[in-house]
């Protein structure tokens, strides 16, 4: 036992050194009566008896040290600080733990007068200082307990958002292929290791306060769900029992007011890095300026080409090398009206209203296209080549400047 030193108030320190060549039975009543009055101990069951001993035993004998000791206190708090950050790492409420300081500052202080009365050392002024000394210490130990356990909070938030950050780049790696790895992630994240998924990748800033909606929307529509925030891209792991990807699509639309893609349904954990980089694919399939979800399912020929730059670079320059030359307004109009063209495959007609011009206008633009780009575009069926190329508009670079 650690000997108070010899600066403390004559009464507070020889009834705390009386007390304290008592201190076993002193915490066998301790334990006892936490169990009796804290009913959050039993009810948890997170810490063990000999556990909970040992706390108190090492917490009586330094408040009974600093009620008889008035000098610097820093080296008498260490068990406080280690109680502290044992319960967090425990998962006890931080409540029940103060209770049980509480229930020893009253346990300290009817010993302490039982002691006095005991020795005859009954003094009406020293006592009621003895009763400030010993609340004073009980208090200062409890900040020193609740600082410890929040710090320990902390750093256990840290690591449990570092492991989890773990998890999910595993995941999108392809480690899930690893049945271990692949119950480990699904135990952490609460997902079903197998069954069908689909990934959702949103870009924009703010994604973390969607999480929450995210969640509920899709809970309500069927569908479990899980989100990571990855730089500036939310990523959503979503479980698909009925495999409807529309109907999960929709409710993250309901959400979301940011682009975002949805990849096709893969099969379990083991496949989600596959479905990953297919939601980052169709999620570039929304042109710049678009808030709005797709599906791949409803973006292949987009999706393809984005995969193949090279591909997609040589079939542009191979069909509208003259028309790309050409820089502003112009290059533009004229791609809305190739476009439209297309889209209603070379109706004049049909071209005029939806871009709300004369048909003859259309018509002039169409000659002129052709011109630049030496192909012909009426009088015969348009090429899958084209078709393809017009699906490409959206992700071009910007005009140059003349």
């Amino acid at each position: 036992m650690a000997e108070l030193r010899p600066d403390g108030g004559d009464t507070a320190r020889s009834l705390a050194v009386s007390v304290l060549d008592r201190l076993d039975q002193l915490t066998d009543v301790l334990v006892s009566v936490i169990g009796d009055q804290n009913p959050g101990y039993s009810l948890v069951d997170v810490v063990p008896r000999d556990d909970l001993w040992h706390s108190c035993h090492d917490n009586l004998r330094r408040v009974l040290q600093l009620v008889g000791h008035a000098g610097d206190a820093e080296d008498f708090y260490d068990a406080a600080r280690a109680t502290g950050r044992r319960r967090a790492e425990q998962q006890l409420p931080l409540d029940d733990v103060l209770r049980s300081f509480r229930i020893g500052g009253r346990l300290v202080w009817q010993a302490l007068t039982e002691q006095a009365r005991a020795a005859r050392e009954v003094n009406n002024e020293a006592m009621l200082d003895l009763a400030t000394r010993v609340w004073e210490v009980v208090d200062a130990i409890s900040a020193q307990v609740a600082q410890a356990y929040h710090a320990a909070e902390r750093s256990l938030v840290r690591a449990d958002e570092q492991r989890r950050a773990s998890l999910w780049e595993g995941l999108l790696q392809g480690r899930a292929v690893d049945a271990g790895f692949a119950y480990e992630a699904g135990r952490t994240l609460r997902l079903p290791v197998s069954g069908p998924y689909v990934v959702v990748t949103a870009a924009g800033p703010g994604g973390a306060d969607c999480v929450e909606p995210l969640g509920a929307a899709l809970e309500k529509a069927g569908a479990a769900s899980a989100w990571q925030l990855r730089a500036d891209v939310l990523v959503g792991l979503v479980s698909l029992p009925g495999r409807d990807v529309a109907k999960a699509a929709a409710a993250v639309g309901s959400v979301l007011s940011s682009a975002a893609g949805v990849s096709l349904a893969v099969d379990g954990l083991a496949a989600v890095h596959t479905a990953y980089r297919q939601s980052v694919l169709a999620m570039r399939t929304v042109p710049p300026g678009r808030t709005e979800v797709v599906c791949l399912a409803e973006r292949l020929p987009e999706a393809l080409l984005l995969s193949s730059p090279e591909l997609t670079d040589s079939l542009l320059q191979t069909h509208l090398r003259g028309l790309l030359d050409l820089g502003g307004h112009e290059r533009g109009f004229l791609l809305e009206t190739l476009a439209t063209w297309v889209g209603t495959g070379g109706s004049a007609t049909r071209s005029a209203q939806l871009l709300h011009c004369h048909r003859n206008t259309v018509l002039n633009r169409i000659h002129r296209i052709e011109g630049l780009i030496e192909q012909r575009l009426t009088g015969g069926e348009l090429t899958l080549e084209l078709g393809l190329i017009v699906r490409a508009l959206p992700f071009l670079p910007p005009p140059r400047v003349p």
